[in-house]
């Protein structure tokens, strides 16, 4: 029973930082390398109908060329609040707006906005970094919480703790490695 309940604490953390993994890599997605992608602004929330809704949920996406992408709301109405998002997520878009879909065109990045956002970057990888650890954290609580109440030996749980810290230092390692090839493709001119 009692390996059972450190076996169960342990994959709950495998889960949750996975699941921080998926997330990082989502938004290294979202992050603009000078080609138009929807993934840019997809999940930009848009007031619309009183509440908020992500982009993704009130238009469609295009891309007619590399560098631009077309918005197009499913309901016109909401072709202001779109573009109001879009403008204040600071993105560095402009967007253009023929009264039926918004324009988006994507300038090619300079040097100095390039290394903007390869620290951009590096910021969202140290969160999740961060937020690993958090789970790490909470892990070894609940394997301090088993071992008082009793049936769990002190080796089992520091061989436990010590699984705990190899899992965060490979799932580390996997951030490390989607952080460097965006950043190598933020670099890529």
């Amino acid at each position: 029973m009692s390996n059972e309940l450190v076996e169960l604490v342990l994959e709950e953390a495998a889960d949750k930082m996975s699941n921080v993994l998926a997330y990082a890599r989502s938004e290294f997605s979202g992050v603009r390398t000078g080609r138009a992608n929807p993934a840019l602004i997809e999940r930009l929330t848009v007031e619309a109908y009183g509440v908020e809704n992500k982009l993704q949920e009130l238009a469609g996406f295009s891309v007619p060329e590399a560098r631009q992408l077309l918005v197009t709301p499913f309901d016109p109405q909401n072709l202001e609040a779109i573009e109001k998002s879009i403008m204040n997520a600071g993105l560095g878009l402009t967007p253009s707006n023929d009264g039926r879909m918004i324009r988006l065109s994507f300038p090619a990045l300079t040097e100095e906005r390039r290394n903007e956002l390869v620290k951009v970057v590096n910021g969202m990888s140290e969160d999740a970094r961060n937020k690993m650890r958090g789970v790490r954290r909470d892990g070894r609580k609940d394997l301090e919480g088993l071992e008082k109440e009793g049936g769990i030996s002190e080796d089992e749980i520091t061989r436990a703790q010590a699984q705990l810290d190899d899992l965060i230092h490979k799932k580390e390692a996997e951030i490390e490695s989607a952080r460097e090839a965006k950043e190598n493709e933020l670099r890529e001119i």
